[in-house]
């Protein structure tokens, strides 16, 4: 049985793109300044794939590419490509703010929203999983497209503070079986540069 995943606060999130360079010598400053994230594995990475969802028209694609305020998108990830844990996420922008609301699903959960059976997420008792539902069955929401990369974490707990380094981003335009380890994936970014990203409340 899938469980509800604690809500975040509203928070701010910026993004840059770095070089090589500029990460080389933010990374290592900030390993004395703060902590590892905790899911991080031995060589302080950790593997993030994503499932994106979105309607006829690619809304969601459209409103980020247009800076559109209030808007939202789906996913559903996975961590090092693992079936052990799996988050279905809604991700909200209102104006400055970024919100997070996400649930955990199980394979075979994925597996029957890949394949249009989506029923049971009324049965969850769950806002997120109706709204889900919701946007499936009337916004004609569907898989889109895989996003996997390596990100490299560091955290603080003074206003919840999340410094990012997201390396190698790829995409999957032909498949959207997130749990195939051996899916052919395209560079979306130059490998030369990756995504600093600064989340806090």
């Amino acid at each position: 049985m899938s469980k509800v995943v604690k809500e975040s606060l509203f928070r701010h999130e910026l993004k840059y793109f770095i070089n090589y360079h500029q990460y080389f010598l933010l990374r290592n400053k900030l390993s004395f300044l703060m902590s590892r994230d905790p899911n991080s594995l031995i060589d302080g990475n950790y593997h993030i794939r994503s499932l994106y969802f979105d309607d006829i028209y690619n809304s969601s694609l459209f409103e980020k590419q247009s800076g559109i305020l209030n808007r939202k998108k789906y996913r559903i990830r996975i961590y090092n490509l693992s079936s052990n844990l799996i988050k279905l996420e809604k991700k909200s922008k209102i104006g400055q703010f970024i919100n997070k609301k996400s649930i955990t699903l199980s394979i075979n959960q994925v597996k029957r929203i890949i394949n249009y059976d989506y029923e049971f997420l009324l049965k969850m008792n769950n806002s997120l999983a109706n709204e889900f539902y919701f946007d499936l069955k009337n916004k004609i929401y569907r898989p889109k497209v895989v996003v996997d990369y390596i990100r490299e974490a560091f955290m603080l707990k003074i206003n919840k503070i999340r410094i990012t380094f997201d390396k190698f981003l790829k995409n999957g335009l032909y498949d959207i079986d997130i749990f195939r380890k051996d899916m052919p994936l395209i560079s979306s970014i130059d490998e030369n540069y990756f995504i600093l990203e600064i989340k806090f409340s």
